[in-house]
């Protein structure tokens, strides 16, 4: 049987608070996210799967997690989400139980199989802390993981990026184990993506020879200050997901990947008229 692509639409950074509640007393996270939520539900061709990669909540309570399960249920599609450092293990879990956890308790890692494609969602948070750290659970239970799917193309997601950004005080956060993970990754070719999220921008670099982005969020953006001339802060710029798309082909095919914006545009119109010419 010939495999067919496989579209992984990832959002993140949802910051959903109490209803009624604004973020930083000015950004509606939640109407966001049903924005969101809506754009997901009309992209046509449907993506595959899902991933929401971290900060599903804000404070967090148990009260902003019914809060987000209301605002998930119109989405039409199957996802998974993992911790940031925003959420609770222990509340994101409760809310979730449905989840196919790796363990019982403590990290909220997870496998996904979509089609002839493979995604590992790994917990890098730090209970109490903004910054991340993969623990040695996680890191053997991602080198087992990825040696059992050695003829499988593989997704790896986390909440925080294992790579500086120039955004100084988001960089503070980073992982700060990145070098393991960086260690493990190598020894696995199959691995065509690292993404992660907690920047609310769209980033691309490269990591342990895999590329790697940080998905956009969809309801408020990390100032871009690389002079760090600021002190930390925000902007309400245009939301927007990623779209991860892998194309099946030699090896273990390829991964392309979109920021689709959120909202509705002008458009699309035709660059050629009826007589097929350019207009």
């Amino acid at each position: 049987m010939s495999l067919k692509s496989v579209r992984i639409a990832q959002i993140s950074d949802l910051h959903i608070k109490p209803p009624g509640a604004l973020a930083y007393g000015r950004v509606d996270t939640a109407k966001a996210l049903e924005r969101c939520i809506a754009a997901l539900n009309e992209f046509d061709p449907a993506p595959d799967f899902v991933v929401i990669s971290g900060d599903l909540a804000d404070t967090p309570t148990a009260e902003e997690y019914d809060h987000l399960k209301r605002l998930l249920a119109p989405l039409k599609l199957p996802f998974a989400g993992i911790p940031g450092n925003h959420d609770s293990r222990e509340l994101m879990r409760a809310a979730f139980p449905q989840a196919d956890y790796a363990f019982a308790s403590g990290p909220l890692n997870q496998r996904v199989e979509i089609g002839g494609l493979e995604l590992v969602l790994l917990d890098s948070s730090v209970p109490g802390k903004p910054h991340g750290e993969l623990d040695a659970s996680t890191l053997q239970w991602l080198d087992a993981t990825l040696a059992a799917s050695a003829d499988r193309p593989v997704l790896v997601f986390l909440h925080h990026p294992p790579f500086v950004t120039g955004i100084g005080h988001m960089d503070l956060q980073n992982l700060r184990n990145s070098s393991e993970l960086a260690t493990v990754v190598k020894r696995h070719p199959h691995v065509q993506l690292v993404a992660a999220g907690h920047v609310h921008r769209a980033v691309l670099t490269m990591f342990a020879g895999v590329p790697a982005t940080i998905c956009p969020a969809p309801n408020h953006a990390v100032d871009l200050d690389l002079a760090e001339l600021r002190q930390p802060s925000f902007k309400v710029e245009p939301p927007a997901f990623h779209l991860h798309t892998w194309f099946p082909g030699e090896g273990f095919g390829n991964v392309i990947t979109h920021q689709v914006p959120i909202g509705s545009f002008d458009g699309p119109h035709p660059f050629f008229g009826p007589d097929g010419k350019l207009l």
